[in-house]
Formats: C-alpha cells, sequence, structure tokens
C-alpha cells in the first residue's frame, strides 16, 4: 500500500534528563534507517556547574551554544539528504539558559543565540517526551552517572516546568506530546512498540500520546 502521508525527514526528540529521548533517538533512527544527531557531550564545565561553581553557568552554556550551532550547521550543509533524527532541538539550549544566567549573560548569550538561529535547520517533528519529577528522580538514581548526583530536587522541578512552559507555546513544528510517566519505552518492548506504530501515523499541529490509547488534537 502506498504513503498515504509524506513522513517527516527531520526528526527531533526533546525532554528532560532522563526521559528517555537519547534512547528513542537511537531506535528510530535504526528502525527509519536514518542519519542519528547526537547532542554533543562531555561539556568541561557541566560537572562545575552540577556542583554549583557560580562562573560554570556561562560557561557550560556557552559551550553548548557552540557545539549545537556547529553541529547543525554541518548537517544542514550537508543538505539533510534522506532522514535525519536528532536528540536535541536547537531551542531547548535557551531554555537552559533563562533559567541559569544573569541578566548581564544573557543580554551576551542572546547577541550570539539570535545570530545563530536564524542559520539552523527546523525540524518536521518534534517528539517532547514528558515524566513526572518522581518518575526522573527515580531515572536519574538507576542511570547514576557521577556528575548528575548533584542535581537538586529543585532544580529538576525547575527543568521541568520549563520544558512544560516551552512546549505549551511550541509552534515551529508538528509536535507529539509523549507522556512517559506510565509506560517505559527504553525498558518495555510493548510500550515502545504502541509509540512506533502512533509514529507511523500522521502527526498535524500539536497532539498528545496517552498511555490509555486515547488521543486529542489542537
Amino acid at each position: 500500500m502506498a504513503n498515504l502521508f509524506d513522513p517527516p525527514r527531520f526528526i527531533a526528540v526533546e525532554g528532560p534528563i532522563r526521559v528517555g529521548k537519547s534512547t528513542l533517538a537511537e531506535i528510530l533512527a535504526d528502525t527509519l534507517r536514518a542519519r542519528r544527531i547526537v547532542e554533543p557531550e562531555h561539556n568541561p564545565f557541566l560537572e562545575g556547574f552540577y556542583a554549583g561553581k557560580k562562573t560554570s553557568a556561562f560557561e557550560t552554556q556557552m559551550w553548548f551554544l557552540m557545539e549545537r550551532y556547529e553541529q547543525l550547521r554541518s548537517e544542514k550543509a550537508q543538505g539533510f539528504e534522506g532522514t535525519a533524527v536528532a536528540d536535541y532541538i536547537f531551542e531547548k539550549d535557551k531554555i537552559f539558559a533563562f533559567m541559569n544566567l544573569s541578566d548581564e549573560e544573557l543580554n551576551l548569550y542572546n547577541r550570539y543565540y539570535n545570530m545563530f538561529r536564524e542559520k539552523m535547520p527546523t525540524p518536521d517533528l518534534v517528539i517532547y517526551l514528558q515524566a513526572s519529577p518522581d518518575v526522573l528522580k527515580q531515572r536519574l538514581r538507576r542511570k547514576g552517572v557521577t556528575g548528575e548526583r548533584a542535581i537538586s530536587d529543585d532544580y529538576l522541578q525547575q527543568v521541568i516546568a520549563a520544558y512544560e512552559h516551552f512546549f505549551f507555546h511550541y509552534t515551529s513544528s508538528d509536535l507529539l506530546v509523549v507522556n512517559t510517566s506510565d509506560i517505559d519505552i527504553v525498558n518495555n518492548n510493548a510500550d515502545l512498540q504502541m509509540l512506533l506504530k502512533r509514529l507511523s501515523e500522521p502527526i498535524k499541529g500539536t497532539q498528545y500520546f496517552l498511555p490509555l490509547g486515547t488521543e486529542r488534537q489542537v
């Protein structure tokens, strides 16, 4: 049977730390035989930031901004041939900048962000993974990454709230919001297959994937 819709060529997966975005991006890339764009890692300033070092917030933010810009600029220059799946969107950088930078630092940061943003590609589809604070705390403990142990409950709550606010107003791409609090797409294959089936169908505007199979569109 022929496809009744054009599938997205550039997909991005987003959400707060340990929500499962990198795992889902990897699975999607394998399933779609797509090129995977992996978020830059090994930020040398991140551990100091989690430990509360005052100067690390601006250093951390600028490192991520430059690395993400260079990576996506390179992808755009190659023409995004075929399908690509990324485990971040460029705008996510600004979520954390607003949370962590002083007014003076943010002013300087924005000069670079605004210059870079207009050169960045926009995804055809964004998959936003949600989870409750308690679920994310459990996943953080289970993962046991050394630097992440310093993440406080208050900071995690702020991150979740910032993501919720951002995606409530997000209109740049088609958007599928997936609440993973009651499903486990990383460790439960049935949950994963249910989500992959939904992603094989058209998504227009903002839609919500709910574990009980009820969807609504706005």
